[in-house]
């Protein structure tokens, strides 16, 4: 197990995948952080007029006497905008989860594995392990950049650091959740294409959406509650009772069982 994890540890850690989704996920964030600094703030309303990207000042006056972009919102609540609630910060770790399970099936490399392992849920257990440690670091480099660039800046006030450890905790139980229902539907279909176009459905919450569309005719949608893409968007920023820690809950509950149904598919089907 542990030779089989390090294994995959090395393989991420050379994948150029990694790299490029890590680059774009970081662009995003410098592009919404100096949307948010050009829009919501005064420095960067006169900054605009300045380019020329405003016409006149009449109309950055008008800008400023509408209520602050910003009023209220603090460097939690301003990551969760630009990152998570939308899902494009899942979109991109399963994504990524993609990629990395479907290679084995393309290569090949799949068959040298089961060669070796014979308990396959092992080979199921090494890849969510190693999209957990992928995930815990691809949230603390978002951010962490997320952090830097307000402080660069001083766009909103920081956050208690035990709400961000909370939020953070929690999030990335149901994104590592996630990743193994992209590993599940990986193993099933053993397509790339498939399998990065599901990643996209489920972590941009567009199934769920439709779904709870359709469902609510016949008032029948408080399962929605209980989807993985409504608690990342919806779920606490801070701790404030007992009933929060429900999340940690559900994150795991799907986690374990997309496992399972991953490592039944994977030991009925031939490799």
């Amino acid at each position: 197990m542990f030779n089989l994890l390090r294994m995959d540890l090395y393989r991420i850690k050379r994948s150029l995948s990694v790299y490029i989704c890590l680059a774009i996920m970081l662009s995003i964030t410098v592009l919404g952080c100096w949307m948010i600094w050009l829009l919501g703030t005064p420095e960067g309303r006169q900054s605009a007029v300045n380019s020329g990207m405003i016409e006149t000042e009449l109309l950055m006056e008008e800008l400023e006497d509408e209520s602050n972009l910003l009023e209220g919102m603090d460097l939690l609540e301003m990551y969760r905008n630009m990152s998570m609630d939308g899902g494009f910060y899942p979109c991109i770790i399963c994504i990524i989860t993609s990629l990395f399970v479907c290679a084995d099936f393309q290569s090949g490399f799949i068959k040298n594995i089961m060669s070796s392992h014979r308990n396959r849920w092992r080979y199921v257990v090494s890849k969510l392990l190693t999209m957990g440690i992928v995930n815990f670091f691809f949230t603390m480099i978002s951010f962490g950049f997320c952090f830097l660039t307000n402080a660069l800046f001083h766009m909103v006030p920081f956050t208690n650091w035990l709400d961000v450890l909370f939020y953070l905790g929690w999030a990335w139980v149901i994104t590592t959740a996630f990743s193994s229902l992209i590993i599940a539907i990986c193993i099933f279909t053993r397509n790339g294409a498939i399998s990065i176009l599901a990643a996209i459905i489920f972590s941009s919450g567009l199934l769920v959406t439709v779904l709870s569309a359709l469902s609510s005719l016949f008032h029948l949608d408080q399962w929605v509650t209980y989807t993985l893409y409504f608690n990342m968007t919806y779920g606490p920023s801070s701790y404030s009772g007992i009933g929060d820690l429900r999340i940690f809950g559900i994150g795991l509950a799907f986690l374990v069982l997309y496992t399972i149904i991953a490592s039944i598919v994977l030991s009925k089907k031939d490799i």
